[in-house]
């Protein structure tokens, strides 16, 4: 097999071919066909996460087809097109496993984070984590939705029944959450950083009634907003522009620091909450109504080897939709 491998934190990813690994015990060896390129992607190349542990291979919004199961795998077959996500495992006996909170399990795996990922032309995975996916479908378009499908759905559903949602990054996440609102029937509100007019087009051209700066205020108050971009600063402006009562969601695993601001911001029962992983019922569902919804994401294909220059497209804001790495 062949992957692009992280050595080191703050290095270049590096190409590398290995000895094809074998699927144990309840595993599954996926041959990828597609790799989407996450945030979350460049918080594990710069160091940003924990516990890192090096070498490892990126990548968790992987598509591709079963080309080899290990011992006790009954649910997927040799050549089954499946999806492969953030969560890769989980203990299974913790409170948050047996309490339906599995994305909060207390000995968990990620993908592409603690176990290698999609950056590679193989990959090996949990069955149980593995999402079937059927064969329709475009392998590029689908991946995006594997992770910022996926946490964007569960961060649209802890905002609760906003009419008017605020979407604060408009990036691979906002762009495919802001169908799923619009198709909710919810005005989308969209905002991007200063000076940003394709993003702001892009957004008006997905139904956004309004698209701004984000340190503007929306023309009307918002029931909620959603926090995509890394920027702890837009906490404070998020507050403030949400209604008495709206709530505030951090959709990201990483985040600059919030900066301090008044208790006034807070106040009228505002809450600011935060979204960590998935779970297995997330992927389900959202799966599900990506499908009735019919789903369109804007992705931009690139070879495998070119890893290294669409995470730096990703980190400069120079990507509309979502990358997507093809081996």
């Amino acid at each position: 097999m062949e992957a692009m491998v992280l050595t080191a934190p703050n290095t270049p990813l590096r190409w590398q071919q290995r000895a094809t690994p074998r699927p144990g015990d309840g595993e599954v060896l996926v041959s990828v066909a597609a790799c989407g390129v996450c945030r979350t992607d460049l918080h594990v190349v710069d160091g940003e996460l924990p516990d890192i542990r090096y070498p490892i291979i990126p990548g968790h919004e992987i598509v591709g087809r079963i080309a080899e199961i290990g011992a006790g795998v009954t649910a997927h077959r040799i050549g089954d097109r499946v999806g492969i996500p953030w969560l890769g495992h989980t203990c299974g006996v913790c409170r948050y496993c047996t309490g339906g909170m599995e994305n909060l399990c207390d000995a968990p795996r990620f993908t592409g984070y603690t176990r290698d990922g999609g950056f590679a032309t193989h990959a090996i995975a949990d069955a149980n984590y593995a999402f079937p996916l059927g064969d329709v479908g475009d392998d590029v378009a689908i991946a995006p939705l594997l992770c910022a499908g996926l946490i964007g759905w569960r961060s649209l559903v802890i905002a609760g029944p906003a009419e008017r949602l605020g979407i604060y990054g408009f990036g691979a996440a906002g762009h495919i959450v802001a169908q799923v609102a619009r198709w909710q029937g919810r005005q989308v509100y969209a905002f991007t950083r200063g000076g940003d007019r394709a993003a702001q087009d892009f957004a008006r051209s997905l139904g956004a009634v309004w698209a701004g700066a984000s340190e503007e205020m929306p023309p009307q108050p918002l029931d909620a907003a959603i926090i995509y971009a890394p920027v702890g600063g837009l906490v404070p402006a998020a507050l403030k522009a949400v209604r008495k009562g709206g709530r505030v969601v951090c959709a990201g695993i990483h985040m600059s620091d919030i900066p301090s601001f008044p208790y006034g911001l807070l106040w009228e029962e505002r809450q600011l909450v935060s979204v960590a992983n998935l779970t297995r019922q997330d992927g389900a569902d959202f799966l599900k109504v990506a499908q009735q919804a019919g789903i369109r994401t804007e992705t931009h294909a690139f070879p495998l080897r070119d890893a290294n220059a669409v995470l730096t497209k990703l980190r400069a804001g120079e990507l509309l939709g979502a990358a997507v790495l093809v081996p």
